[in-house]
């Protein structure tokens, strides 16, 4: 290996990863696709990152159905991540892994679910490519594998800095 590549291989590992944290609200598209359900994490949220882990809290609730904010936490390490979401009057817990892929942070999450058919647990794996067009432009793509015979889907979702 040259002394060149060696020194932009060593430049590429000591650059820390993207910082998504900052309040984030969507940029509505000119036209919306037809089914088109955006990221699945509403607008405006919030993003808070240290080099552990990634917050993100979302105001899902008004103030007077008296629920706090929807905060999950997500480990950079690669490791499971679980967060309880009060999802109504009943709790939902979901397990997630983050992975970084360059510059891109990808947090696949396990959705469970009950077949209204049958009574059957169920579940959805929905994953989260977070990129950055911008300091101020954050894009979240997001795939939702179908689950009970429906079809795959995938999103795109621009965000501008607040």
């Amino acid at each position: 290996m040259t002394l060149a590549a060696t020194a932009l291989l060593l430049i590429g590992l000591l650059q820390a990863p993207v910082d998504f944290s900052g309040q984030w609200a969507a940029d509505p598209p000119a036209e919306k696709a037809p089914g088109d359900m955006g990221s699945g994490w509403g607008s405006p949220f919030t993003i808070s990152q240290t080099p552990a882990q990634l917050v993100v809290e979302q105001a899902l609730f008004t103030r007077y159905d008296g629920q706090p904010p929807v905060r999950t936490v997500y480990a950079l390490d690669g490791s499971e991540s679980r967060n309880t979401v009060m999802t109504g009057h009943a709790t939902q817990s979901r397990v997630s892994r983050a992975k970084w892929d360059g510059a891109v942070l990808a947090i696949t999450t396990t959705y469970p679910g009950i077949d209204p058919s049958t009574g059957k647990p169920f579940s959805t794996e929905v994953t989260y490519r977070l990129s950055l067009e911008s300091p101020d432009v954050l894009v979240v793509e997001t795939a939702r594998a179908g689950a009970l015979g429906s079809k795959p889907i995938a999103t795109r979702t621009v965000y501008r800095k607040k």
